[in-house]
């Protein structure tokens, strides 16, 4: 099977195909896991300028088309692409974006008989008049992937999903973080605690410090040794973070503001902890969630989607209802007395979110894709 994986948010014209690969990593990561599943892939990416390089047996085209807002309509867009797949003779095409519904559509006109598979990166549905367009578009997919299936409600809600449309549920990407000696990792960071509990994210809204910091002071009376470090980068709450810290003594000396932490050193935090916390109201993916578990972190996650598909309902964790500080805190005594050891949840990831699982899932979707696009008569 040859599958062409299509990136259509163009490329910065300033950066040359080779760098373009080393500083979007996720692109030739993708690639390479399908293509280590024994599944023929090229990478079609949108470009300033045309180029061709191969690197580690997968085929990279830069098409050099602009972007839909600088010229070229979504129907030019979608003819210069569907020329290039024709060329090379793709059996199944796997958009990245559910923004680019439209410019799939388009090629799956020029190629009835080529079968698409979108998939979703952080996408809302459209609201109002735009839907019935949005609707068409969709139809063109024989498949469509989400971290999990059931992010693909609101969009089945709007009215936008055909019952045909077979929905896939594969995390958006994996990591390559891998446990270590927790001993090691505290004399290096500093860290301490029991538990010792990391948040990895953005101290904003959609994150939800605040209700973290709750049942970080609700767990305290049962959890008298317990310590909250926080690795931000974005920090629009950062000043009620610390008015709250400052005016409640159960948190204050226990929360420590890390700040902005370079990526390779989140690595050696995840190391030094006990549990992995995080506040999150919604995620397309989880990749902070995804690292701790690579590293064997127990998590206490949000109950979001995404969230249960990446801990397997929990399996390797715990989960508590979005902004409910009582519930956290129950959820951290309880992890903090019974944690899974770091072998049993490194052993999930390998076995569900590893960049091998993730090219056994994508290859079996890409089957699957070919063979509902063949049963709908296209």
């Amino acid at each position: 099977m040859h599958v062409a994986q299509l990136n259509l948010l163009p490329a910065p014209p300033e950066l040359p195909p080779q760098q373009l690969l080393e500083r979007w990593h996720s692109l030739p990561d993708i690639a390479e896991v399908v293509a280590n599943a024994g599944v023929r892939v090229s990478v079609l990416q949108a470009a300033a300028r045309d180029a061709q390089l191969t690197r580690n047996g997968i085929d990279y085209r830069f098409i050099g088309t602009g972007s839909p807002a600088t010229g070229l309509g979504r129907g030019a867009w979608g003819r210069r692409f569907a020329d290039v797949l024709a060329g090379i003779g793709a059996d199944v095409v796997h958009v990245h974006g559910l923004q680019f519904a439209g410019v799939a559509a388009q090629i799956g006109r020029s190629l009835p008989r080529l079968p698409i598979l979108l998939q979703d990166h952080a996408n809302r549905p459209p609201r109002g008049w735009l839907r019935w367009r949005w609707r068409r578009w969709f139809a063109a997919a024989a498949g469509i992937a989400f971290t999990s299936r059931a992010q693909a409600r609101p969009f089945m809600d709007a009215g936008l999903l055909g019952s045909r449309t077979v929905l896939f549920g594969i995390p958006e990407s994996s990591s390559r973080f891998t446990p270590g000696t927790q001993a090691a990792a505290r004399a290096e960071t500093g860290l301490h605690g029991n538990p010792c509990v990391l948040w990895v994210g953005h101290l904003a809204a959609g994150k939800d410090p605040l209700s973290v910091l709750d049942g970080v002071a609700h767990a305290s009376s049962r959890l008298p040794d317990l310590h909250l470090w926080c690795a931000f980068g974005t920090a629009p709450l950062l000043q009620a973070v610390r008015q709250r810290i400052r005016g409640d003594p159960r948190l204050a000396g226990r929360v420590h503001l890390l700040g902005p932490v370079a990526h390779a050193h989140i690595q050696t935090l995840l190391r030094a902890s006990d549990l992995f916390v995080s506040g999150s109201r919604a995620e397309s993916c989880g990749f902070a969630l995804l690292e701790a578990l690579a590293c064997g972190v127990p998590p206490v996650v949000t109950d979001i989607p995404a969230f249960r598909a990446l801990t397997g309902n929990g399996r390797v964790g715990a989960l508590w209802p979005c902004g409910d500080a009582a519930r956290l805190a129950e959820a951290l005594v309880q992890a903090a007395g019974c944690r899974p050891p770091a072998a049993q949840v490194r052993a999930h990831f390998d076995a569900a979110l590893s960049f091998t699982a993730l090219g056994r899932r994508w290859s079996d979707a890409y089957a699957r894709t070919l063979d509902a696009h063949s049963w709908s008569g296209r």
